[in-house]
């Protein structure tokens, strides 16, 4: 078998009639990270789905998904507490809302509290 002929390349194909056709996804390039000035974040307290377990829960991040996990690497660091980050949100372990207010208009972020 041809190491051109992988089928794992050609998932969400159903049909071609080119011999030699590539298939481009769309979705390759990465968006670049918006400077913090241009960023609005809202921070809100979450409850759903945690067990009755409070976190602070920040969405509305544009960017790379590296850059989100820096930033909430840097955040619970200095909440010193817990937390993820995926699909554009970032999650802290316990109520620090003001504590994240602060700390992220001191570096520059537009921030909405809920």
């Amino acid at each position: 078998m041809a190491a051109d002929n992988d089928w794992k390349k050609r998932l969400g194909v159903v049909y071609s009639t080119g011999d030699n056709f590539e298939y481009e996804k769309g979705d390759d390039q990465e968006k670049n990270t918006l400077p913090p000035g241009k960023q609005k974040l809202i921070i809100s307290l979450d409850k759903k789905q945690r067990r009755g377990k409070t976190v602070s829960l920040i969405t509305g991040f544009k960017g790379t998904e590296d850059d989100l996990v820096d930033l909430s690497k840097i955040l619970k660091k200095k909440c010193g507490t817990g937390g993820s980050a995926k699909d554009g949100e970032i999650i802290i372990q316990g109520d620090f809302r003001n504590r994240l207010k602060d700390l992220l208009e001191k570096d520059g972020y537009s921030i909405k509290v809920r």
